[in-house]
């Protein structure tokens, strides 16, 4: 019985600093989608628990400036190169 208790208040303590891990990312994490007004993140950090690892992707990834422009610029078929320009396979030879 001694044991057991033992074992209970081990799972205890883990599960205890396992939530306030997740509460304080998930907390950062749904302060910086509030602040730069994205509902879509906010609603979806708030619903998935992931134990912080989304949430810590989201704070150091997904809330940068160049990374969103780069997120934009490839869902939106813009690239930053040139389109190369190809030539013709068969040019029409000139008399």
């Amino acid at each position: 019985m001694n044991q057991l208790i033992n074992s209970w208040q081990d799972f205890s303590i883990a599960f205890v600093l396992v939530l306030a891990w997740s509460l304080l990312w998930k907390g950062w994490a749904l302060w910086k989608a509030a602040q730069r007004k994205q509902k879509i993140w906010f609603v979806v950090i708030l619903l998935v628990n992931t134990v912080g690892i989304l949430d810590i992707l989201y704070v150091f990834i997904f809330s940068n400036d160049e990374t969103i422009k780069k997120i934009k610029g490839i869902f939106s078929g813009k690239s930053k190169e040139p389109a190369e320009t190809v030539p013709p396979s068969n040019p029409t030879p000139t008399i």
